[in-house]
């Protein structure tokens, strides 16, 4: 047992880093000349002893010798500012107050502080229990020990409760997170919106005022239904509405409002809890905070924490015997406060960007409630998110794999999932896919058989929930085939999920399946020709653009293509690392002009503001995807357009979607400027060539390179014959090179020409005694182009 100033015992959770803090002088120990002349000992100067001195914490010695040096510069400062009759600036002012403020802090007796650091303690405990945003990493807090007193000084002011209070919603706001959700999320920050529509939804008082401060006015057809039937009758939900519909919302407030009410309910136990038991969880609580700040510490002090640990082992057996009482004791409260403090909702996504952006809205909605809430998702490093766990928080954000991974660890706030209160599973129909998804299978049969809970709302949401797919007949000539219909798929997926009860079903999907403000149309054309198309699209009509392939290979060959041309794409897809994929997704949300060549990993709930256009390079091979694809556009009532190109290959799966979808008129064809194909499929030709060339020399550079780093490591000779273009002749490889020099020169003078020229051919003046100019469709729209042309070919019907 450790003893603190002031006659305070306070058992430690484990061996902490000891250091040593020099009271006395260093004093030189005089060496025989002779032992110079030995080689070992050459280099060795002189050698001092330290007799008199203090056995501190490491992360102490750190703090006392960077007060010093702050002292030895204040002193040095002030010496100059004397000297110089200008006026310094005012921080260096402040700076020299707190420093004298802190000065005559050092005076205090022991009890003093720890009064001090016992509120410190609480007020510390307030903040963290009020900070609803959760930001990915560890912050850094007090220190369970005592702080320094400037820090101290700092703090003490905030002690008060309404202090605290007032100061939860700027704690909560105070760091805004870079994300494409952050200009949906800040529609109207300076003016609060009128929020009475939602109140008769029996949304929580501090939702209601996020709410306003989002600019929310009103309520979606998909949270008007839900809400009531959620948080009023406790039912559980199954849900499907069209894409951009809010269904997100509809599944956050339920949740807030449920973890909100088990806060209510347990606050009024916990009160009568005593004054010990409160600093024994607040020290648990910033274990794991101390763990953070213990990775920073220097070398030097490690060195002086070995040798301090040899010390104690050697004088004090009976100190470390009863600090190994203690840790067990502490493994057991702190297995208490994970009971005290579990898991109440657990929202379940199947792609990872999906899961951030779900995250953030969760976040700006319960920013004045203090809940926290933490993200698992794979790409990241897990220590880091064990961390995040390690806090408690309320509600966790997470992908199948990781999660299940975490659980399989026995993580302590993951390991009692019976009081979950609220289970989401976003995109169900994809997550609850056979062959996909294995971890979630596995994590839906623990929380339905070992971690039951009775009292859990089940929420089930998706925009092709109700989607049925037309059985093909030779699968309902066998036996006990059964019709596919909604119904049954309901039953179906409720039977997976594990929903025992009867849901509240909320279905309102069209029979289209697709937004009334998505205009679709098609192009026909050869698989080489792809290329031209989506080139010429691109050219004709910039904007905010997303287009969708069907496999990683394909966006690499679109993106190299694109950026020859010019057109600076940014490409999205899983073998990609997770925080550049996160980056592209913001660099796209930022430029108002800007492609995006993805894989369907973008195709599911991704809300990127102001997308105008989709182009499906390659067609879908289900119509799920088809919806999903066609959904990142017209969102929220705005209007889109959603291309589709079709090639030979394609058509199967074209006819497909179009029968399922049970389209009433067939899709119109997008107007094509056939003028412009010319030079536009010169441009694409060479620019061809070229990525060619350059993907057959990286590959054999990235082969060369992989073999010659492979014989370097296991220490042997490369033979030559194992190398990419070892014979080839010196004048051919020289002459390839002038070659891509000069087609490269060659598509530079090409793409500074303009493509779309307006060509005057008249000889003479008109009657009206002004030019014609022709039509032609720059500065138009792509939705005024099909609209324009659509309205042409009603007059020619007529």
């Amino acid at each position: 047992m450790k003893v603190r100033k002031g006659g305070r015992f306070r058992p430690s959770f484990k061996l902490k880093r000891r250091g040593i803090e020099v009271v006395g002088e260093w004093k030189t120990v005089e060496i025989d000349p002779n032992l110079f002349a030995e080689e070992e000992f050459r280099d060795i100067v002189c050698l001092e002893e330290l007799t008199d001195y203090k056995l501190v914490s490491s992360s102490k010695v750190g703090k006392v010798k960077e007060k010093k040096r702050k002292a030895e510069s204040a002193s040095e400062e002030g010496n100059e500012e004397v000297e110089e009759p200008v006026v310094p600036p005012k921080k260096k002012k402040k700076n020299k107050d707190l420093r004298s403020q802190t000065d005559k802090v050092n005076t205090p007796n022991a009890a003093e502080i720890d009064v001090l650091v016992d509120k410190e303690a609480k007020y510390n405990e307030i903040i963290e229990e009020g900070n609803g945003e959760d930001h990915g990493h560890v912050t850094e807090s007090m220190s369970s020990r005592k702080d320094t007193p400037k820090k101290k000084k700092k703090k003490v002011p905030k002690n008060k409760a309404s202090q605290a209070q007032e100061a939860l919603p700027s704690v909560a706001t105070s760091k805004k997170v870079k994300n494409w959700t952050t200009e949906v999320l800040s529609a109207s920050t300076d003016q609060k919106a009128d929020v009475s529509a939602w109140k008769d939804l029996f949304v929580p008082e501090p939702v209601l005022r996020a709410l306003s401060c989002l600019g929310f006015s009103a309520p979606t057809p998909i949270q008007a239904l839900a809400l009531p039937s959620a948080i009023r009758d406790n039912m559980d939900i199954l849900g499907a509405a069209e894409t951009g519909s809010g269904k997100t919302l509809a599944f956050a407030i339920p949740m807030i409002h449920s973890v909100l009410q088990w806060q209510k309910s347990n606050n009024s136990t916990t009160k009568n809890d005593s004054a010990s038991k409160e600093s024994h969880q607040h020290r648990d609580e910033t274990r794991w905070e101390n763990e953070d700040e213990a990775e920073k510490v220097t070398s030097q002090q490690v060195e002086d924490s070995r040798d301090e640990d040899n010390a104690s082992c050697t004088t004090g057996r009976v100190k470390v015997l009863e600090n190994v009482e203690f840790d067990s004791d502490d493994e057991t409260n702190i297995v208490d406060f994970h009971k005290k403090r579990p898991l109440l909702g657990l929202v379940l996504t199947p792609t990872r960007e999906l899961a951030v952006q779900v995250k953030h809205h969760i976040d700006a909605v319960a920013k004045f409630t203090g809940i926290k809430t933490a993200i698992l998702v794979g790409g990241m490093a897990a220590q880091k998110q064990e961390r995040v766990l390690n806090r408690k928080p309320e509600i966790v954000i997470a992908t199948p794999g990781r999660l299940w991974e975490l659980v399989k660890e026995r993580h302590p706030h993951l390991s009692n999932l019976r009081q979950l209160r609220c289970l989401v599973i976003d995109e169900a129909d994809r997550m609850v896919e056979k062959g996909h998804f294995l971890e979630l299978s596995q994590l839906l049969e623990v929380l339905n058989d070992s971690q039951y809970n009775p009292r859990r709302q089940t929420f089930v949401f998706s925009a092709t929930l109700t989607l049925v797919h037309q059985t093909p007949t030779r699968v309902l000539q066998k036996k006990n085939a059964k019709k596919m219909d909604k119904k049954t798929k309901l039953e179906l997926l409720m039977e997976k999920v594990g929903i025992k009860g009867k849901p509240k079903v909320i279905d309102l999907t069209r029979k289209e399946a697709t937004v009334e403000t998505l205009t679709e149309t098609r192009i026909h054309c050869d698989t080489n020709e792809k290329d031209y198309y989506l080139y010429y699209f691109l050219l004709q009509y910039p904007g905010r653009t997303m287009v969708f392939a069907n496999s990683i290979d394909c966006v690499k060959r679109l993106s190299s293509l694109l950026t020859i041309l010019n057109c600076d794409p940014l490409p999205l897809h899983a073998n990609m690392h997770q925080k550049q994929r996160l980056k592209n997704l913001e660099r796209f949300a930022e430029r108002e002009s800007c492609v995006l060549l993805t894989t369907d990993v973008a195709a599911r709930g991704l809300d990127i503001p102001n997308v105008q256009h989709v182009i499906h390079y390659q067609v879908p091979r289900t119509s799920e995807l088809y919806v999903h694809r066609s959904g990142r556009t017209a969102r929220a009532a705005t209007e889109g357009l959603s291309l589709l190109l079709i090639g030979p290959e394609d058509l199967i799966n074209f006819r497909k979607i179009y029968k399922t979808l049970e389209k009433s008129e067939e899709l119109p064809f997008f107007p094509v400027d056939a003028k412009c194909m010319i030079s536009i499929k010169e441009r694409m030709n060479l620019a061809r060539q070229i990525e060619k060339a350059e993907f057959f020399n990286s590959r054999e550079k990235q082969h060369n390179s992989w073999l010659q780093q492979a014989a370097e490591a296991l220490e042997i000779d490369l033979d030559d014959d194992m190398l990419m273009g070892k014979y080839k002749i010196e004048q051919e490889e020289s002459q390839k090179q002038k070659m891509l020099k000069g087609m490269k020169k060659q598509l530079k003078r090409m793409l500074s020409q303009p493509l779309f020229k307006v060509l005057l051919k008249t000889k003479y003046p008109t009657q009206s005694g002004k030019l014609l100019l022709p039509q032609t469709s720059v500065g138009i729209s792509a939705l005024g182009a099909v609209s324009k042309k659509q309205a042409k070919k009603k007059k020619s019907i007529k």
